[in-house]
């Protein structure tokens, strides 16, 4: 497997332990519709959370939550709506991106509702 697959598996699941410590149930792991994927799918509350993760070796070329662009926002807000739909869910969505650094030390940052931002 290529070092950066391994780097993004090791990512989610550096994430999905970050989210369970801070009180979110997971709900999926790499949800697949269409062309999207969601990384994680999760629920703290009655919020229900998309989670886009991004795990960089560096920062040197930028922030990893730089590499967000809008053609995957709009996919991840197509598969969300397809998930909540057809789960009949009744909930808050909100997109939250959780960026890793894993360089000497592992930086996880958690910036809810990203999208916002864009």
């Amino acid at each position: 497997m290529a070092e950066h697959n391994e780097l993004g598996i090791k990512g989610e699941k550096l994430a999905i332990d970050f989210l369970l410590k801070n009180g979110y149930k997971i709900l999926e792991k790499n949800f697949r519709y269409l062309k999207a994927e969601v990384d994680i799918i999760a629920k703290k509350d009655n919020v229900l959370a998309a989670v886009e993760v991004k795990t960089r070796s560096t920062d040197y070329f930028g922030n990893p939550q730089d590499f967000v662009n809008p053609k995957k926002i709009k996919l991840l807000l197509s598969a969300i709506d397809y998930y909540v739909n057809e789960k009949d869910l009744d909930v808050e969505v909100r997109f939250d991106i959780i960026a890793i650094t894993h360089q000497k030390t592992i930086k996880i940052r958690h910036l809810k509702d990203a999208f916002l931002h864009f």
